[in-house]
């Protein structure tokens, strides 16, 4: 068995694979598992393989970490729509650190565009560069960050705005823009697109070429927003996992489903607006006919030209509804002091707090701690668990039992995620919970696919 090389190495790999003798070359990474080798290919993917399978390793040199040395500045070009990209990291962002393995966020936003040529011939870009940040990490003033950079673009005369952005939380952000930018019937001056990339740019099968053009192409050349669409505020994401089509999600109506897949992004409760199509690094775009309606019907919304923020010191809290919910968990949370609780309901919106049988105590104690909850006016919000469909609680006693006691979320539609981030939106500016649930607000309660 031969010994295993060192992380970093460009190395030349010959092995006895299932498939018979195979030569492989790339950069060796931390093993994936004990007595493994672990190579980086040129293509973008990891080769893992027992040592005792290895026939020889011949060390071609070091690798080196990518270079972060000062881009270029960026072209302009006039004649184009102004489109300002206002970067917060992400793996569209990002670049294998080959010497350790590891993706890291270090692009600068000049070097996404000195990467692609293409985005010089849609739009005269800008670049602002927010943080390089990782999604899991962004919160409500970082959100806020991101709507007073959005409001500084408009301002100085952008025709679009793209967010880059981290995949993990990206819708979180895009409704939390949403409601900044439409909660008070307004709508942005122009399209604000939301895009990131499921694996970076360096890979052979990044996403995040075709996603960063089809989001620039869009900001560009979309149709003024109209609110109701929940299209002032986007996400533009890959449409399938194939390469050639990228879809343009309501910023209020879409979610990642997939941890790994490039099209992880699909719609609730609601349709894409438009396809964009990709040939060449050359992007057009087609509406889908409810989005054509919907633009030929609209009604006049003002432009918004201050958009609302969010209240950092806003306390939320979620709880999931299942054999596991306890009575104990609420209370205990209720006296850290949260302005709300939020609890994904099973199938319509139910929670556990019946015992017919009188054999599950908890259930009872449940239904008190949520009463409790309510008589000391701390709003209690039921999203549903099963993401598609409304939340109904008319259709069974034990929903109709939960309407009487006050618990709010009947007749929504929106994603679990948009609600909560509605329910910050409200509480951040002055607006009862009960009426931001009763209302469609910005496009989150179109209820398009409610059949």
């Amino acid at each position: 068995m031969v010994d295993a090389p060192t992380a970093g190495q460009r190395v030349k790999v010959e092995v006895n694979s299932h498939n018979g003798p195979t030569t492989i070359e790339g950069v060796t990474l931390h093993p994936a598992a004990k007595n493994h080798v672990s190579v980086k290919l040129i293509n973008g993917y990891n080769a893992n393989y027992p040592l005792e399978d290895v026939v020889s390793i011949e060390i071609l040199g070091t690798a080196k970490s990518p270079d972060v040395s000062p881009p270029s500045p960026i072209p302009s070009n006039t004649s184009l729509p102004r489109v300002r990209i206002l970067h917060t990291g992400g793996t569209i962002a990002s670049k294998v650190d080959y010497a350790t393995g590891a993706v890291v966020a270090r692009f600068e936003p000049e070097e996404l565009i000195a990467a692609l040529p293409e985005l010089s011939e849609l739009a005269n870009i800008e670049a602002v560069k927010l943080g390089n940040m990782f999604s899991d990490d962004i919160r409500p003033q970082h959100w806020n960050a991101i709507i007073q950079a959005s409001k500084q673009a408009f301002e100085d005369g952008c025709d679009g705005v793209v967010v880059t952005h981290g995949t993990d939380t990206l819708h979180l952000s895009s409704a939390a823009l949403s409601f900044a930018w439409g909660g008070k019937g307004e709508t942005p001056p122009g399209p604000i697109v939301f895009v990131g990339s499921q694996r970076s740019s360096d890979r052979g099968s990044s996403d995040a070429t075709e996603n960063l053009l089809s989001a620039v192409h869009w900001a560009a050349n979309a149709p003024a927003p109209c609110g109701d669409a929940g299209d002032g505020v986007v996400v533009v994401m890959h449409a399938s996992n194939s390469d050639g089509e990228c879809a343009v999600f309501p910023g209020i109506g879409v979610r990642k489903l997939h941890s790994s897949r490039r099209d992880a992004f699909k719609p609730v409760n609601c349709e894409a607006l438009a396809m964009i199509s990709i040939d060449n690094g050359k992007c057009s775009h087609s509406l889908e006919e409810r989005y054509k309606a919907t633009l030929n019907e609209k009604t006049s919304r003002p432009i918004c030209l201050r958009p609302t923020t969010y209240e950092t010191s806003v306390r939320i809290a979620q709880f999931v509804a299942g054999p596991w919910l306890h009575s104990e968990e609420i209370e205990a949370i209720v006296l850290t002091g949260v302005q709300a609780v939020i609890i994904q309901g099973t199938g319509l919106g139910h929670l556990p707090i019946d015992d017919p049988a009188k054999d599950a105590p908890e259930n009872t104690k449940l239904w008190r701690a949520l009463t409790r909850c309510i008589n000391r006016e701390i709003p209690v919000v039921v999203t549903n668990q099963c993401i598609h469909g409304p939340v109904d609680m008319n259709v069974y006693s034990k929903g109709r039992k939960q309407i009487e006691m006050g618990l709010l979320g009947h007749g929504s539609v929106a994603a679990p995620e948009t609600v909560v981030v509605k329910v910050h939106w409200a509480l951040s500016n002055g607006m009862q919970i009960k009426d931001a649930m009763t209302s469609n607000l910005c496009g989150e309660g179109n209820n398009l696919l409610r059949s």
